[in-house]
C-alpha cells in the first residue's frame, strides 16, 4: 500500500493555480525530494499532505485513507513535520519542546521521559540539553531539536520543508546525512522540499520536479538526468555538475 497518494489536486490562490491537477503516489519508505523554481507549488503540495493547506478538487490518501475524513489536528499528529524556522517555543526547554505532541496524545510522564532520552541519542545530541531552553542552542542543535519534535510520536511519514537551508555548509551536509541515516533506521517515509539540487541528489531516492503548479519530471536522479528532454528539468539536475566543474576550476586555478 502507498504511504501517500494525492490524485487530481488542485489549488487556487485567488487567480493564481498553485497546484494544477497533480498526481502523485509515493511508496512506504521512499525519500521524495521535491524540487522547482519558487512559486512552483512545492510547500503547497507538501502542507496538503498533512492538511495544513486544503485543497479546492482531488484527494489525499495517507495510508490508503482519505483526508478529507479525518480532522486535521488528529492527522498532523501522525505526520512529522520540519521546517526551516524550527519553531521550538522558547518557553519550553528541550525536553518539554521534543514532548509536545506526546503530551497531546496523553502518554504518561514516564514514557514521555524515555523517549526524550531516545531521541536526544538518535538525532546525536547530549543528553544534557534536555533541560536548556532553545536560545541556548545552536542553529544546528536547535534544527536536530526540531527533527526529534517531528519523530517523538513515532510518525511513519516526515515532512520536511527547508530543513536545513538556515544553516551553514558543513553543519547542514552534517545534519543531512545523519537525517538520511535516521530515515533509513526508522523506515521512514519522507518528503522534503529544498532549493539545493545537489542536497536533493545526495539525499533522496526520487526527486519530483515541480512548475507552474504541475509535476514536470518524476524520476530517479539518475534516471532523470540520462532521460529527460525538458530543457528546464535539465538545467535543474545538471546544477550540482555545473556548481562541481566552477568549484575545480577556481580551486585549480588558485593552486
Amino acid at each position: 500500500m502507498a504511504a501517500i497518494e494525492l490524485s487530481n489536486i488542485e489549488k487556487r490562490f485567488g487567480g493564481h493555480a498553485a497546484l494544477a491537477g497533480v498526481d502523485l503516489t509515493i511508496g512506504a519508505g521512499e525519500f521524495v525530494a521535491l524540487v522547482g523554481p519558487s512559486g512552483s507549488g512545492k510547500t503547497t503540495l507538501l502542507k496538503t499532505i498533512n492538511g495544513l493547506s486544503e485543497p479546492d478538487a482531488g484527494e489525499v490518501r495517507i495510508a490508503g485513507e482519505d483526508t478529507a475524513d479525518q480532522p486535521g489536528h488528529l492527522l498532523r499528529r501522525r505526520i512529522g513535520y520540519v521546517f526551516q524556522e524550527i519553531g521550538l517555543f522558547p518557553h519550553l526547554t528541550v525536553a518539554e519542546n521534543i514532548g509536545v505532541t506526546p503530551r497531546l496524545l496523553g502518554w504518561d510522564k514516564a514514557r514521555i521521559s524515555g523517549r526524550v532520552d531516545e531521541l536526544l541519542d538518535l538525532v546525536a545530541l547530549p543528553q544534557e540539553v534536555a533541560g536548556r531552553g532553545s536560545s541556548e542552542l545552536s542553529g544546528g542543535q536547535r534544527q536536530r531539536v526540531g527533527v526529534a519534535r517531528a519523530l517523538a510520536a513515532e510518525p511513519k511519514i516526515m515532512l520536511m520543508d527547508e530543513p536545513f537551508g538556515a544553516l551553514d555548509p558543513l553543519t547542514r551536509d552534517a545534519l543531512g546525512g545523519d537525517y538520511r541515516a535516521l530515515h533509513d533506521k526508522l523506515g521512514l517515509t519522507t518528503v522534503m522540499v529544498t532549493h539545493d539540487m545537489a542536497e536533493a541528489v545526495l539525499l533522496a531516492d526520487r526527486i519530483v520536479v515541480l512548475a507552474g503548479g504541475r509535476i514536470l519530471a518524476d524520476g530517479a536522479p539518475a534516471e532523470l538526468l540520462a532521460s529527460t528532454t525538458d530543457p528546464e528539468v535539465r538545467a535543474l539536475l545538471e546544477a550540482p555538475r555545473r556548481q562541481a566543474e566552477r568549484l575545480r576550476q577556481r580551486l585549480g586555478g588558485a593552486a
